[in-house]
């Protein structure tokens, strides 16, 4: 009888105990689950929005080369007109000193203007040195003027290039200003020569 009741006592606390541990099993599993309900969320929402920032950035570069390109097109396109001016510039520079240098078809219808004045003016009961300073005289200081205002001009026109020109423009740019000045820089001093005669003085009637 003892033994009988043992074991009844042992079944009732057994079969009254067997429940308790799903219950502590089965409350825990829901609360787990439930925390990671906003983090699934969470983890969603942002992985949706990483793909739309990604597409903004790509816009924002894509718009930035876009403007970087058009700076530099319009860098070339207002650089271009500037070099081509002062290339020009630099070879009339150069052209008027040459033309200086060697005499222009305005000085040679000057002096030939000159020359024929000076032989109306002159008459046969002038004397030779005013027959000298009216027919030859005028005429080679004509002439002198004439080539000593192209040499101003190259001179001018080859300074102004030097100064302007910007340290980009090409090199020949300034090599051939560099020319123009000089070429007009000695024709204007071979024109104020001639002009006061410093070089050569007109010639007298006894020599």
């Amino acid at each position: 009888m003892d033994i009988t009741k043992t074991d009844a006592k042992t079944d009732e606390k057994t079969e009254g105990t067997a429940p308790e541990p799903e219950a502590e099993v089965a409350a825990p599993a829901e609360e787990l689950v439930d925390p990671l309900a906003p983090q699934d969320a969470e983890r969603t929402a942002s992985a949706d929005a990483a793909p739309a920032a990604t597409d903004r950035e790509a816009v924002d570069l894509d718009e930035d080369d876009l403007d970087d390109e058009d700076d530099l097109d319009d860098e070339v396109s207002g650089t271009a007109p500037t070099g081509i001016g002062a290339g020009g510039a630099a070879v009339v520079s150069a052209a008027l000193g040459a033309v200086a240098l060697t005499g222009t078809w305005t000085g040679k219808v000057v002096s030939e203007r000159e020359t024929l004045l000076g032989q109306i003016k002159t008459s046969q009961s002038a004397t030779p040195a005013q027959q000298i300073s009216e027919i030859y005289g005028d005429a080679w200081h004509s002439t002198a003027l004439v080539n000593g205002v192209f040499s101003l001009l190259a001179l001018v026109t080859a300074v102004l290039v030097l100064v302007l020109v910007r340290p980009e423009r090409p090199a020949w740019v300034r090599a051939v200003a560099l020319a123009g000045a000089v070429l007009g820089g000695l024709g204007l001093l071979l024109s104020v020569g001639t002009y006061f005669d410093l070089f050569l003085s007109l010639p007298t009637a006894g020599s």
